[in-house]
C-alpha cells in the first residue's frame, strides 16, 4: 500500500497562514482542559480537512509546538524552546510587553518562510530577527528579540512534513 500527502504544498503553507490567526497569535481561546496537562494549548483551528493546534507550557522559556493533521493523519509540525534570556525571569511587565510585540511580529509572517516571522521586523524599541535555512519540508531556526539594541528574548525552531511509512511518491521542493 502506498500513501500520498493527498495535498499540495501551496495548499498546507496557505493553511498554515490562516491558522496562525487562529492560535498564539491571533489571541485564540486556551482549552480549559488541554490534551497534555501542563500545557496552554489553544482551541484547535479546522478548516475543509486540515486541521491546525497551537500549544506551549512555561512563561518565561515557553517550549511548544504547533501540529497540522490533514484528514486526521499528522502531516507537519514544528517545536520551539526558548523565551526570555535569563536576566529577564521574574520581570513580568517586560516580559508582557516583548510577548505583545512577538505576536505582532509573528503576524507579519510571510507565505515563503511560513515558520515563524518575518527575516526583520521593527516596532518602536523592539526589533526582530529570524534567521532560517530549508523550506516548508524541513527547516529550522533561530529567532531573537532586542529591545533599544540588547538582545532579551531567544528561541530556536524545528520542522517540517511528517512522512509516515509506506510513502512513495514527490512533493513539491523535492530534488
Amino acid at each position: 500500500m502506498t500513501f500520498k500527502l493527498g495535498f499540495d504544498l501551496g495548499e498546507l503553507t496557505n493553511f498554515i497562514l490562516r491558522a496562525r490567526k487562529h492560535g498564539y497569535v491571533g489571541g485564540a481561546e486556551k482549552l480549559i482542559k488541554p490534551q497534555r496537562p501542563g500545557f496552554k494549548e489553544f482551541q484547535p483551528y479546522v478548516k475543509g480537512d486540515f486541521e491546525y493546534v497551537d500549544s506551549y507550557a512555561g512563561y518565561y522559556y515557553a517550549p511548544g509546538q504547533e501540529v497540522i493533521r490533514y484528514k486526521e493523519a499528522p502531516v507537519w509540525n514544528m517545536s520551539y524552546n526558548g523565551g526570555m534570556l535569563l536576566r529577564f525571569h521574574g520581570d513580568l511587565e517586560f516580559s508582557k510587553k516583548t510577548y505583545e510585540f512577538l505576536k505582532k511580529a509573528l503576524a507579519e509572517v510571510k507565505p515563503e518562510r511560513p515558520f515563524r516571522g518575518p527575516e526583520r521586523f521593527t516596532d518602536g524599541n523592539f526589533k526582530y530577527h529570524d534567521e532560517s535555512e530549508g523550506d516548508i519540508t524541513n527547516f529550522k531556526g533561530t529567532e531573537r528579540i532586542f529591545f533599544r539594541g540588547v538582545e532579551v528574548y531567544r528561541q530556536d525552531y524545528i520542522g517540517g512534513l511528517i512522512i509516515p511509512k509506506g510513502y512513495q511518491g514527490r512533493y513539491a521542493h523535492n530534488k
